[in-house]
This record gives structure tokens, C-alpha cells and sequence, in this order.
């Protein structure tokens, strides 16, 4: 059965079946893993996932014509949750899921921040696609001009490594840009905030005038800006793209610290 990909959901089908099988692999499934797949399309990947033998298969599948066919073609070898993966509440997320997702290009930022800043959401692992300017921001170095607020969300709670890219001719319909895999392992020690909204209040303050010298945002935040400045050792001077990720946790912790 031919089946039409909707621009509307980002939908581009991975077809190659080497790819396919190198991204399981990745994960490295053992017996009692719960596997969550986000954006299984047509079941293409899910195939191999089950084939390694996991404890469960859950996939979120938005598009209802989709869900259909992945019921009809796996029955009660998969659970499918025919929901908008950013509707699901925190209580979906009861167990250390292994993840897989060819994230759709328009919510794949949205989608990792909310994981990101969640206090009460686990995985065991994390091995996403995104179009590759998408993974080139998640992957960037500091005083890049990649270097962007989903870095910091995603490195301050992840060990991000670079699997592969993967070439359009790989996809049904072809993408006009490649894509990248990403494979993401929880940090054991993460830099502790009270509050992890405030780590994205913070960065979006900042990487919303990214051009621009920091001193007014320190302003923002900060009445004595100079002195919190100096003693997280950050120029007012600098640009958003300068400050490490340490820095900004640093920011955070002063924000926390002078708001109680």
C-alpha cells in the first residue's frame, strides 16, 4: 500500500534498510528494555526494534491513518499511542524508556527541551534523527555561531555524540537536506537548579538578542549585574555565543539564589 507523506507532520520515511538496522544497533536493546518510539511512520524501524527483543514497544504515532496501518501490521507485538507526543503529560513517562525518533523538523526542538527540563522524566538512552542544521546547534561548540539555547538545555542534562548523517536518497519522499543521528546518555552528576525553567527563562532571555553585548540582559536580572559579573567571571561585553554552558548554570544558580 502506497502511503502519501504529509508535509503538514514533517513526515519523510526512512527506507534504507542498512541505515535501519545501524540505528538499532545503536541502542543496544537488551531483553528488559522499554523501547518508546516517536514518529514511526510507516514501521519501517520499528520492524528491526522488535526483532532485537526488548520487554515492550511503545510508539507515538500522531497521524491516525499511520496508526492504522501499524496495528494491522504489528497487532499486539506494539502498544500505539495515537496522540501529539507534546500532549502526553509527564505521567506517560513512568518508566526509563530507550527512545528512538526521527523527529519531526518543526517540534524537534520543542520535544527535547520539554524532556530536557523535566525533573521527573528518565531515559536509559536517548538516539534521535533531526535534520542535520538541527543536530549542528544540539552539537555546537561555545563562541559558535551555532551555538544556541537548545545546546545548553540538551548538554546540561546529556552526553550527546554524533552517530552518523544520513543522505536524502535514504528517506521516502527525499528531504532536501540531510539528516544526523544523535545518540544522547543521561549525565550520572548534572549541575543541580531548583527550578530547570529557569535555565530556559535565562537562555532565552540572552539567545533572544544574540547579537547583542550581555550587560543588558545581566541588567534584567541582576541589579548588582557588575558584581554577579565579575564573580561568575563573564564580560558584560561578551555575546550570548561566548558564555559556556558552566556559566549559564552559574547565571541560574545567582537567579535562584537572589529570588528566594
Amino acid at each position: 500500500m502506497q502511503i502519501k507523506a504529509k508535509k503538514s507532520l514533517g513526515q519523510n520515511f526512512l527506507i534504507d534498510k542498512n541505515i535501519l538496522k545501524k540505528i538499532v544497533s545503536v541502542g543496544e536493546i537488551s531483553r528488559g528494555d522499554n523501547i518508546l518510539e516517536i514518529g514511526p511512520g510507516t514501521g519501517n524501524l520499528t520492524e528491526y526494534i522488535i526483532k532485537s527483543n526488548p520487554n515492550t514497544v511503545i510508539v507515538v504515532e500522531k497521524d491516525i491513518g499511520l496508526s492504522k496501518i501499524l496495528e494491522s501490521k504489528f497487532k499486539n507485538q506494539i502498544k500505539i499511542v495515537n496522540k501529539d507526543i507534546l500532549k502526553l503529560s509527564e505521567g506517560f513517562y513512568k518508566r526509563e524508556f530507550l527512545a528512538y525518533g526521527n523527529l519531526p523538523y518543526n517540534i524537534s526542538t520543542q520535544i527535547l527541551a520539554y524532556w530536557c527540563l523535566s525533573k521527573k522524566i528518565k531515559f536509559k538512552k536517548l538516539i534521535l534523527m533531526f535534520q542535520k542544521e538541527v543536530a549542528d546547534r544540539i552539537i555546537a561548540k561555545v563562541d559558535t555561531k551555532n551555538y544556541s539555547r537548545i545546546t545548553i538545555l540538551a548538554n546540561w542534562k546529556f552526553s550527546i555524540k554524533k552517530i552518523f548523517d544520513i543522505n536524502p536518497e535514504c528517506f521516502s519522499p527525499k528531504p532536501k537536506i540531510k539528516s544526523t543521528l544523535l545518540e544522547f546518555k543521561p549525565k550520572n552528576n548534572i549541575a543541580e537548579i531548583q527550578n530547570p525553567k529557569n535555565l530556559e527563562y535565562i537562555t532565552r532571555i540572552f539567545f533572544g538578542q544574540r547579537r547583542k553585548m550581555i550587560k543588558k540582559n545581566f541588567k534584567k536580572l541582576f541589579k548588582d549585574f557588575s558584581d554577579v559579573s565579575k564573580s561568575i567571571d563573564i564580560k558584560l561585553t561578551d555575546r550570548p555565543q561566548n558564555i559556556s554552558i558552566d556559566k549559564y548554570l552559574k547565571i541560574v544558580k545567582e537567579f535562584e539564589g537572589k529570588s528566594n
